[in-house]
């Protein structure tokens, strides 16, 4: 073979191994657009914004997520805006849902004598729903049956949560009818425990029975969330105002509340709350 012909030959084998590789790239390209997902649409992307909110690993209970409201802005301005920059952000707020059994652990033993004791009180339609989530276990109470819902959880052998060691309040402004949550921390000393139990009620109607009867600890706890939530809690033996003066206007903890704004020493200037400030673009 003289070189013309070598030369030629040489020519050929690279324009075969560049067709070869052309072909394996256009390959790869055309299966990474394959596996590339179609976008989600807003209220099902929380996931990737909200890792905690990711599903299950395996093994663990099913768990739903539920959207309870669509954030706009920073500072929820409405009307014209804000002049914070953020007016543009759209956030879903996420919590989860329902799960199923098996919740995992000994949650499900602890469960099971949760609903016996309820049966033989004759409130077995006390619970609501249950979460697992982050191997925390809340369960949804009913409110009409809270009261007796605790003395069975205090007093049944097989759960013996005799501690309540907090209740906070949470403010949902978009869960209509379920605007206001109480939620309570269980601890069970004698069996090495704990629980969460959460109410909710209307924010047209606010009363949640008080369980300073069954947890005189509770009883400060409940005072804090009348005062920042309003949240009534009938039956509490002297339900005031604990941290804000008697007089105090409002519940200052709340979705709805004013956010207030800064006094400025110049000719009698104030700098307004964000949800009321001008925009500018």
């Amino acid at each position: 073979m003289n070189r013309d012909e070598e030369r030629s030959q040489t020519t050929d084998d690279h324009a075969t191994t560049e067709q070869a590789s052309g072909a394996t790239e256009s390959s790869n390209v055309e299966e990474a657009v394959e596996q590339v997902p179609e976008k989600a649409p807003e209220h099902e992307g929380i996931t990737e914004r909200m890792p905690e909110n990711a599903p299950p690993e395996t093994g663990a209970p099913e768990t739903r997520v539920e959207v309870v409201e669509v954030r706009k802005g920073m500072f929820g301005a409405r009307g014209t805006g804000d002049t914070s920059g953020y007016g543009g952000l759209r956030r879903a707020v996420a919590m989860p849902g329902s799960s199923s059994r098996p919740f995992g652990g000994d949650l499900d033993a602890m469960a099971d004598s949760f609903d016996a004791a309820l049966r033989d009180e004759g409130i077995d339609d006390a619970i609501e729903k249950v979460v697992v989530h982050r191997g925390e276990i809340t369960f949804y109470i009913r409110r009409q049956h809270l009261l007796r819902t605790v003395q069975q959880l205090r007093d049944d052998a097989a759960l013996r949560f005799e501690l309540c060691s907090g209740v906070s309040g949470v403010h949902y402004l978009e869960d209509t009818g379920r605007e206001l949550h109480a939620v309570y921390h269980l601890l069970s000393m004698t069996h090495n425990r704990r629980i969460r139990l959460e109410v909710a009620c209307p924010d047209a109607d606010p009363h949640i029975p008080s369980v300073v009867a069954v947890y005189p600890t509770a009883d400060w706890h409940e005072r804090e969330t009348y005062d920042f939530f309003g949240i009534i809690f009938d039956g509490h033996p002297a339900l005031t105002r604990i941290e804000m003066p008697d007089d105090w206007p409002g519940h200052p903890q709340r979705k709805d509340y004013p956010l207030g704004g800064i006094p400025v020493e110049y000719k009698g200037a104030t700098i307004p709350p964000p949800d009321q400030r001008r925009a500018y673009n």
